[in-house]
């Protein structure tokens, strides 16, 4: 088998990236060597590679449906927003400056698609299929231009496109049929068809719709997938509060000990890399959710305050909102306070940061005895230690530089030497983006911040965050295997987009 596949979305969060992992998923149980691939991806969740280039995290996850080891290839040009108007832009896995949108779409884009044709080619020469993700909607008229990522890989690479409709959301034969006419004859060509994602109910009352839809476009729909709880995995962005039930099902197993264990995570401006908690909800008895307001941390056993792109930005929100109070009465009180990345950074007395607000000395919260100085290269690792006891891995993706003059070491190597990190209390920080992903040390923090709120909580003594994510991973396969015609999907990976596909009037505006 040699080919390749598009899969784009009718809007964004259509399903693209969930849709992307499961084919990957079914083809790899197939024997297929297979990768993934995303040209341009905007994202604050991102990823560590064993190069340390850093990507896109749905890119990541996609590479481990494919049981592969990712790479800067599989997501050339990531986009990480530092504001409305501008965002951090990474080519091949290291940052290369600050764009306005504007400067962005104004030529720079067009610029990388030689970058980025080259690297899915290399792809393409490695393995048997390369799987591609768009982003938003090919249909995005005013964007076509410069796009790079959409209509304009596929037609430059010759893939097969296949559009995802989120149906849950109403109106997916309009989105459908109106993706379609609003591309040009050259673009309407690549598209082969239509996949229907989270449908409930009978799928013999949609399928009049669908024959219609064939009959408008001359197009066939590949499948229809049913709505799945528990499938948001690695989102691209948009705060999920409910995690869409992070690793697990809606309802997942009851605590081992008595009680429950609170987790309030400060929903901070920018948060980078949320699905660090996704590891504390696969817990039976962790009841993690999202929180903005001061009272909300008064019940919360442990408070997180996550990552950001904007460090100084969620300094001051957490002021404004009376957050910032509440942290530092809760550390004076010895109860639980976690910070990873950017919130460590918050936790610590000063920060110095010409970097990325520019904004120069800022004060932080004084809880950690630690001074951060923005640098200009990004710290790209993928480190191994000890804390707690336990073995822990994580990778880091920051430009704050941490100088800890006091505490104790919260991350050690063998031989106890500090390798990032301190503690102070019953707060703790650290610049390790999944460590507790690591399950013999998220055990070890969570009977810590147990016997700290004074809870008869017990971790689970086999959850294995590792073997949750492999069982979604074949669940996503699962449901292209057993909701789609997968027959018509092989010959589309292999062959390209069926001849002779009619036009759909207007087309795109001249």
């Amino acid at each position: 088998m040699s080919g390749g596949l598009l899969v784009a979305g009718t809007t964004s969060d259509a399903g693209k990236s969930v849709v992307t992992a499961g084919i990957c998923r079914w083809l790899v149980r197939q024997g297929v060597k297979v990768a993934p691939f995303k040209a341009q991806n905007m994202s604050l969740n991102s990823f560590v590679t064993t190069e340390g280039a850093e990507i896109g995290r749905a890119q990541a996850m996609q590479a481990q449906a494919c049981r592969v080891e990712p790479t800067a290839l599989m997501n050339p040009v990531l986009l990480k927003p530092g504001g409305e108007q501008s965002s951090q832009v990474v080519l091949l896995g290291k940052p290369v400056g600050e764009l306005s949108a504007r400067g962005y779409h104004g030529g720079r884009q067009q610029q990388l698609l030689g970058t980025v044709l080259d690297c899915l080619e290399q792809l393409r020469g490695t393995y048997d299929a390369v799987i591609c993700e768009g982003a938003g909607s090919p249909a995005e008229i005013n964007l076509r231009r410069t796009d790079i990522v959409n209509m304009g890989i596929a037609r430059n690479a010759g893939l097969p496109v296949l559009v995802v409709g989120d149906i849950d959301r109403g109106g997916v034969f309009a989105s459908f049929f109106g993706t379609v006419a609003l591309l040009s004859p050259e673009d309407q060509a690549c598209v082969a068809g239509f996949l229907v994602n989270k449908f409930r109910g009978d799928v013999s009352l949609l399928e009049p719709g669908l024959d219609m839809l064939l009959g408008l476009t001359g197009r066939k729909t590949y499948g229809v997938l049913p709505f799945r709880h528990g499938l948001g995995i690695d989102e691209e962005d948009g705060l999920r509060v409910s995690l869409r039930g992070a690793v697990r099902e809606s309802v997942v197993a009851p605590p081992v000990g008595e009680d429950v264990l609170r987790v309030a995570v400060c929903a901070v401006p920018l948060m980078s890399n949320f699905t660090d908690v996704d590891a504390l909800a696969a817990e039976p008895g962790v009841v993690v959710r999202f929180v903005d307001r001061p009272e909300e941390l008064s019940d919360a056993d442990l408070v997180i305050v996550p990552g950001t792109r904007g460090t100084v930005r969620a300094l001051e929100w957490l002021r404004e909102r009376g957050l910032a109070d509440a942290l530092v009465r809760r550390a004076a009180e010895q109860r639980p306070v976690l910070g990873i990345c950017g919130g460590f950074q918050i936790l610590g007395e000063h920060i110095e940061d010409d970097v990325e607000s520019r904004r120069g000395h800022v004060d932080g919260l004084g809880i950690l005895p630690v001074r951060v100085r923005f640098a200009r290269e990004k710290t790209l690792t993928r480190p191994a230690g000890e804390a707690l006891g336990e073995h822990v891995e994580g990778y880091e993706i920051h430009h704050g530089v941490a100088d800890v003059t006091g505490g104790a070491p919260f991350i050690s190597d063998d031989k106890g030497h500090s390798l990032d990190g301190c503690r102070v209390g019953q707060t703790w920080g650290t610049h390790w983006h999944g460590s507790l992903e690591s399950d013999g040390f998220r055990r070890a923090f969570l009977r810590e911040v147990a016997a700290a709120a004074g809870r008869r909580f017990v971790p689970a003594p086999d959850t294995s965050f590792a073997a949750l994510r492999e069982e979604q991973l074949d669940r996503l396969g699962d449901l292209i295997e057993q909701h789609a015609d997968t027959d018509a999907l092989w010959r589309l990976i292999e062959s390209g987009a069926p001849q002779g596909l009619p036009f759909i009037p207007p087309g795109a505006p001249a």
